[in-house]
């Protein structure tokens, strides 16, 4: 970051004031379907910031995601002051699961988890505290700004699962967006890959593996000759055929439950992705042909075989904004006030602007300074998460 002083911006809160609010959010619970606690936090220091209680609403995301969950989508409304073109700050909720426990802890200009076993959850909590603070900072201070929404989104990690389901008649159709997520705050995601998940069932033949092991059809054994023939092929981890490329992951398997028995079910869970629609369909019959080969290649000695079922299902498309996109172009211009350089990329995994963009609104991804996410080994870089807000308020105010 820039060692020049740069000028004060209008309704922003300082920045030990928005590292309080920080703090608290990383120390909250909230994987993927247990949000309740964030939403309580949001909805209570908006409310203390002045907003009515009717520009806070909440949608029923979670009752239409196949993966449950306690709490929808949480949107803020703020009417525009100017006119202007309707502008929303988006950022999602929920942690991944290695962040279970975590306790944020300042080290100088980086925050950790105090425990060494666990995530830190900036992925996606530092995104959250910079739509909070933006929020509250121009509650209070009431300066001008154009129709604003901030939405606050559940399940983003588990198949972004908000975004796809989000009542959009709650957003007010803003011209442009902004997703907070993982990066350097002068990060520019203009587009993301689409990914496609699998559940395989195997069906073998139990036996005796002591007394009459060649009665049975080991599940357990056509898994493995599936996966080594992925593998063997090219069409597991990264896949690279000609120009087109993608990737392809065994994520879960399950199966089997003594040592004295040929097991007679397995289950995988599996995904694909690929920037382009057709080449991530082929990995697909690619694995899904792999997997049937198997199955009638491990016989009994009475020649009987297993079979495999597969139920799969889109978790989200890929897209690419062109950088003359009106969202890419003002957050680039953004970032160049607050003396950075933007830095587009189109990157390999899902973000919640994946959906939003396929339901109408082309999303532009912008980072907030989480490093190694994920991992035990995250932290966040607070000159990053306070240059991310700066980024944020201008965005809002459309001081750009």
């Amino acid at each position: 970051m820039s060692r020049t002083k740069l000028p004060a911006i209008a309704g922003l809160l300082p920045d030990s004031r928005a590292t309080q609010y920080l703090m608290r959010l990383l120390g909250l619970p909230g994987m993927s379907g247990a949000e309740s606690q964030v939403v309580a936090l949001l909805r209570r220091e908006l409310r203390r910031a002045g907003a009515p209680a009717d520009a806070i609403q909440e949608d029923q995301a979670h009752r239409r995601s196949s993966f449950g969950g306690e709490v929808g989508n949480l949107v803020c409304r703020l009417p525009g002051t100017r006119r202007g073109p309707g502008r929303m700050l988006v950022a999602h909720m929920d942690t991944v699961p290695v962040c279970r426990g975590a306790r944020p802890v300042q080290r100088g200009n980086r925050i950790i988890a105090k425990d060494s076993s666990t995530g830190l959850g900036a992925d996606n909590r530092a995104g959250v505290a910079v739509l909070l603070s933006t929020a509250i900072g121009i509650l209070r201070s009431k300066i001008p700004h154009p129709p604003l929404t901030f939405l606050w989104t559940v399940q983003e990690e588990v198949g972004l699962h908000g975004a796809h389901n989000v009542r959009l008649g709650m957003l007010g159709k803003p011209k442009m967006a902004f997703n907070w997520d993982g990066g350097a705050a002068c990060d520019l995601k203009i587009g993301a890959t689409g990914g496609y998940r699998m559940r395989i069932k195997i069906r073998g033949l139990a036996s005796h593996a002591g007394g009459h092991p060649e009665d049975g059809v080991s599940a357990i054994a056509i898994a493995s000759v599936g996966i080594a023939d992925l593998v063997n092929n090219g069409w597991h981890g990264l896949v690279e055929k000609g120009r087109q490329s993608g990737t392809s992951n065994i994520g879960v398997i399950t199966g089997g439950e003594a040592t004295n028995v040929v097991p007679d079910l397995v289950c995988i869970r599996a995904e694909a992705r690929s920037h382009n629609r057709k080449f991530r369909e082929r990995i697909v019959r690619e694995m899904e042909k792999a997997f049937r080969k198997a199955a009638s290649q491990v016989r009994s000695a009475a020649g009987k075989c297993g079979e495999v079922k597969f139920d799969g299902h889109l978790d989200y498309e890929s897209f690419r904004l062109p950088q003359d996109d009106v969202s890419v172009v003002a957050a680039a211009a953004a970032i160049r006030a607050e003396k950075g350089r933007p830095d587009y990329a189109v990157v390999n995994g899902g973000l919640d602007a994946n959906w939003l963009t396929a339901r109408g609104l082309p999303t532009v991804t912008l980072g907030c300074g989480q490093n190694r996410i994920h991992t035990t080994g995250e932290w966040l870089n607070l000159k990053e998460f306070h240059r991310a807000r700066r980024i944020a308020m201008r965005l809002a105010t459309a001081v750009e």
